[in-house]
């Protein structure tokens, strides 16, 4: 798959029901620059891409295609509640494999 910096962009603002025009006044710059990084008609800055990272709770990395982890921000959070937060996302990896091979054993073996 070819990445698409300006859809993954447009799929970050959308899932946080942003309009271009909200997440503009936020970085103070034109609604019509938002619309020319999602349309990948012009890329930010590396400041502003740094801001377009922090608002969207994800890494530079991320936004520009080098890595497809997505990540939790826990900034703010007491050390006790960020462990908390990784202990349950490391019990739902291991329901979420422990479901994918039952799936997969599951499946009949002459593909009914």
């Amino acid at each position: 798959m070819v990445y698409d910096f300006g859809y993954r962009l447009k799929e970050l603002r959308e899932s946080r029901n942003l309009s271009q025009a909200q997440v503009a006044s936020h970085l103070n710059v034109t609604r019509s620059a938002i619309s020319n990084y999602e349309g990948n008609i012009s890329n930010p800055s590396t400041e502003l891409l740094s801001r377009l990272a922090i608002l969207y709770h994800t890494t530079t990395d991320y936004l520009l295609g080098l890595d497809n982890r997505r990540v939790i921000v826990l900034d703010g959070l007491e050390p006790d509640q960020e462990k908390a937060i990784e202990d349950i996302v490391e019990i739902l990896k291991m329901q979420f494999m422990n479901l994918e091979q039952k799936t997969r054993f599951d499946k009949p073996k002459n593909g009914k």
